[in-house]
Formats: structure tokens, sequence, C-alpha cells
């Protein structure tokens, strides 16, 4: 117990910049405060001290605004930064590593006994505001983005933003999608992946589509052209011009006229 303890407090030296020693953490911060007694709490709680366990996390929120209740399964590591308005149910359940801002709620959705809070996996971090309801799980290295609410499983390594919350993206999008994606978008000269790996946008969302449609198109006109000249059939084989910031202007006009007899307007 007093290992997991240690750990709570020298997490915090890797998730908060602001952190200066460890008697600065141990006696200023009320999100280590507040996971310190829960891991007492907790243990009163699984021995039988029900009434005991509820007064102690009851005087822990009235010094610190945040409420954890001692029937919370906490893992390792577990840091809530600022912390006042957290909320963490009875039946929730939370990883090694994750981290929980200010204003969180970890809640139910139902009335009934048994399994009603949500359940986070390792690596988790909940953004500020954010309401995670009802028993669903949220997978490993899961970013909830400030202010969502989130009422349906999220899958590792997703980024889960908005009201419902949905997820925008994935950590785990390495495949020949993603590297045909950065291939054309080398070609025509721009880079649209600077916001989408670390804060999703509708434009560049858009900007991929275009991306993944033209490399679509690439490929039927090549497969067209393979049957034509697979039936002998004539035709100018035209090789196009290189798309990139310096193939612009009279330049590539000058050229598309030259490779196509065809004076543009």
């Amino acid at each position: 117990m007093f290992k997991h303890l240690k750990e709570d407090i020298e997490c915090v030296f890797d998730r908060d910049p602001a952190a200066r020693n460890f008697f600065e953490v141990l006696t200023t911060y009320p999100g280590v405060h507040a996971v310190l007694f829960h891991r007492v709490s907790h243990k009163l709680w699984n021995h039988g001290f029900k009434w005991l366990a509820r007064f102690l996390s009851t005087f822990v929120r009235w010094i610190t605004g945040i409420e954890i209740h001692p029937g919370a399964m906490i893992g390792r590591r577990f840091f809530i930064d600022h912390g006042m308005g957290v909320v963490i149910g009875e039946t929730a359940e939370i990883g090694d590593d994750c981290t929980l801002y200010h204003g969180v709620t970890l809640g139910g959705t139902s009335w009934k006994k048994g399994k009603r809070h949500p359940t986070l996996g390792n690596d988790v971090v909940v953004g500020a505001g954010a309401k995670v309801l009802g028993p669903i799980k949220i997978g490993d290295g899961a970013r909830i983005g400030s202010n969502a609410v989130v009422v349906k499983d999220v899958p590792p390594a997703a980024t889960v933003v908005g009201v419902p919350g949905r997820a925008v993206s994935s950590n785990q999008q390495t495949g020949d999608q993603e590297k045909r994606r950065h291939a054309m978008a080398q070609k025509m000269g721009f880079d649209a992946y600077g916001v989408t790996r670390d804060a999703p946008d509708p434009v560049a969302h858009a900007i991929n589509c275009i991306l993944d449609h033209s490399h679509a198109l690439d490929a039927k006109v090549e497969k067209m052209c393979q049957a034509l000249k697979s039936l002998n059939a004539e035709f100018n084989d035209i090789e196009l011009p290189q798309l990139g910031p310096c193939e612009i202007g009279p330049l590539a006009e000058e050229k598309l006229e030259e490779d196509t007899n065809i004076k543009p307007d």
C-alpha cells in the first residue's frame, strides 16, 4: 500500500511541470490528497467498515472538492490535476497511469444496483469538464476531450470530443491508407496532417477525403489506360505534369501546351 502511495506522489512530476519538490506536492496538491485518502477508505470499505469509509470520503470531499466513492477501484499512479468538482462513482474502475482534470464525472445512468459506472483502461486522459457516463469501457490510451459527454464504449488510443462524444481520430491509424495520404499530400505540395494528429479539424478531414478520392481516381485511370493498351487501341499517352508548388504559373502552362498541343484557357 505504501509503495502505491509513493508512486501516486512521484507520478505528479511527470504530468505537472509546475511541481517543484516532493514536500510541495504532498502538502499542496488536493488531487494527491484525495487519492491518498481514497486508498485508506477503499481498504476500510473492503473490510466491512462501510460507514467509516463513507465518512472519511465525505471529509476528504469537504477539504479537497473531490468526491471519490470508497467502493471505486483505482489503479496505480493515478493523478487528478487541480481536482475541484471531480466525481467518481461507486462501481467505477480506473486502470494504471490515468489522469483526470477538474470537473470530470465518472457517473452512472441508472438507479439499479450493480455495475453502473465507467471502466477506464490504462493511460487514459480525461479532459476538464468531461462526463463519462454509464457502464462503458474506455480503451487503453484513449483521450477524452474537455467538456465531452461520453455514453458509449471508446476504442483504445482514440480521441473523443463533442456532445455526445464521438471518436474523431485514433493514434493507431498507421495503415496503408495513412501512408497513401502522406504520399498524395507530398505529391500535391502540402501537408494536411499537422493538425489532424494532435487536434482534429473538419477542414483537414475534408482534405483527407480529397486525397483518398484522388488516389482512387489515379488508380482507376491507370487501369483504364492499361486496358486500352491491351486492346492495341491508339491514344495519346500523355505524361501528366508533376504536382507541386514549383509547377504553377506560366511555366506550367507552357509545359502543358507542349505536351498536349492545346492552349489552356
